[in-house]
């Protein structure tokens, strides 16, 4: 009697050709382990690859996008998902007053490259401050631009108007000017 050596590719030979036996197909032989690992790294890389080139792309454009949205209050200024920019007045010019606690409620606009002016917006108004941290902090119409924690959603302008810090919050116009009320 032949001793036949059954390895692990002979067997699933065997299993598949017994399932196509039984319903009577021809089911080719299942690749190999190794080549479905090789496949799959290849995939991984290559997916890893895309990745990496996307976010290169991205960090070589980096601005941040500053957009127009109307607003029960008008046109306003937002970021490019829709939430509402505002400027604080106590600071001087395009030096930002904000940090620490405040920084915390009001978290700056911050860009890594030049900012970009969606449509309506003036481009010629857009720039940059450094803030203390090194960060660039997106202006318009030199003054320092911010979030408000509370404005989680598109078109909410849920700080307009709060004086906190010493100083009142408002929203910004196209123009860049503040709009005081709501």
């Amino acid at each position: 009697m032949n001793e036949q050596r059954f390895t692990r590719n002979r067997l699933l030979e065997l299993a598949t050709l017994g399932i196509g036996g039984l319903v009577g197909l021809s089911i080719p032989p299942l690749p190999d382990l190794e080549v479905l690992m090789k496949r799959f790294v290849q995939l991984l890389i290559a997916g890893l690859s895309a990745a990496a080139f996307v976010a290169a792309a991205s960090a070589a454009t980096g601005g941040t996008t500053v957009a127009i949205r109307t607003s029960p209050l008008g046109p306003i200024l937002v970021d490019s998902k829709g939430i509402t920019l505002y400027d604080f007045p106590k600071d001087n010019g395009i030096v930002s007053s904000c940090y620490g606690a405040c920084a915390a409620l009001w978290p700056p606009l911050t860009t890594t490259g030049k900012p970009h002016a969606g449509p309506g917006v003036r481009a010629s108004l857009l720039g940059t401050t450094k803030r203390k941290d090194g960060k660039l902090e997106v202006t318009y119409n030199d003054h320092p631009l911010y979030y408000f924690v509370s404005d989680r959603k598109p078109g909410q302008t849920t700080g307009q108007a709060l004086n906190q810090f010493g100083a009142p919050w408002w929203v910004l116009t196209p123009a860049g000017k503040e709009i005081h009320r709501g």
